[in-house]
């Protein structure tokens, strides 16, 4: 039952930032069309690599999940320093919808301890990814509240936020592949540790939603350390 809630939630906030994000690109038509369709594709690959199996840990120095997670956000961070119309169009995203969207963390945080209380997860690793998750994901709402009043009145406490939001996925990350029995790098959570995440619908969450939300984390940080006008709404 948990396996097909999860399937129904993540697959719906997958479409609900792809969608929002998207949306609001100033991109023409063509170029909206182009992301859609570079997205649907990494998409469909991290889907299929899941089905195959290839997200089981083994006796490799690079887990596929890890890499999976790392290569969205550095094709985004190559992107927008290669193309000055990427970058403007990712700069001009407002920031309350950034952090908005991360108010659906409560739910991925949930699901970790939901997971970790049917021992299907084990060591840190879940109790830190759920609770930093849930943590971020309510800081958000007021935060986003805050900017939309006040959208230059709050840069501490976005910076803070943006801060923190940013270092517990990178945890979580970090914590789930040290987790991951047979590897040679694991550390913590014994037989079971990280392995839900190797299969669907746990796998969407580092390597679907953990990169877009970093990548919203990095346009955040941009915004506020080089945009010459104040923080946006």
């Amino acid at each position: 039952m948990l396996d097909l809630i999860g399937t129904t939630t993540i697959v719906a906030m997958i479409a609900v930032s792809l969608n929002a994000t998207v949306t609001v690109l100033q991109l023409s038509s063509l170029q909206r069309l182009a992301t859609i369709t570079v997205a649907g594709l990494w998409i469909g690959l991290a889907v299929a690599l899941a089905g195959t199996g290839v997200y089981a840990v083994g006796p490799t120095p690079v887990p596929v999940i890890g890499v999976m997670a790392a290569l969205p956000v550095l094709a985004a961070a190559v992107a927008a320093l290669l193309s000055t119309r990427v970058r403007a169009a990712l700069l001009a995203l407002p920031v309350t919808l950034l952090v908005g969207l991360h108010v659906m963390r409560v739910l991925t945080g949930s699901f970790f301890l939901l997971l970790w209380a049917q021992d299907r997860l084990s060591g840190p690793f879940p109790e830190s990814a759920g609770r930093g998750d849930i943590l971020v994901g309510l800081a958000a709402i007021p935060l986003m509240l805050a900017l939309a009043r006040n959208a230059s009145g709050h840069r501490g406490w976005l910076l803070t936020w943006n801060l923190l939001g940013t270092l517990d996925l990178v945890a979580a990350l970090m914590l789930g592949m040290l987790s991951a029995p047979a590897a040679p790098f694991q550390q913590f959570g014994g037989t079971i540790g990280s392995t839900a995440i190797w299969t669907l619908p746990w796998s969407a969450i580092p390597t679907l939603l953990v990169p877009f939300y970093l990548v919203t984390h990095g346009i955040i940080f941009a915004r506020l350390m080089w945009a010459s006008e104040p923080v946006a709404a």
